[in-house]
């Protein structure tokens, strides 16, 4: 009857283990961490660095992208699935980032 009740109780464990989720890595917690995840596709974007920001088709830019120019004001809040091509004094893409 023992034999019978651990048998049991070994098979109902392994089938908790199967039903459990894996384990995910976590998100991304700041823009360094996204940029570098490239979480937000920049790098399908990589041949925009030096490209007169306003020849960019903001079209072909993933929703919620946003072309930032150095006098530009932003919101500060994270989103690292968030394109953000960063424009420099000259008028040119310098950067991209996720945030």
């Amino acid at each position: 009857m023992r034999r019978l009740a651990f048998v049991s109780l070994a098979a109902l464990g392994a089938c908790a283990a199967q039903d459990r989720p894996a384990p995910q890595a976590s998100a991304p917690q700041n823009a360094e961490q996204a940029t570098q995840a490239d979480a937000c596709g920049a790098t399908r974007f990589i041949g925009l660095i030096g490209t007169p920001a306003d020849q960019i088709d903001r079209a072909s830019l993933p929703a919620g992208a946003r072309v930032l120019t150095p006098d530009m004001m932003v919101t500060a809040d994270f989103r690292g699935d968030r394109l953000n091509i960063i424009v420099g004094s000259d008028g040119k893409v310098g950067s991209m980032r996720c945030f």
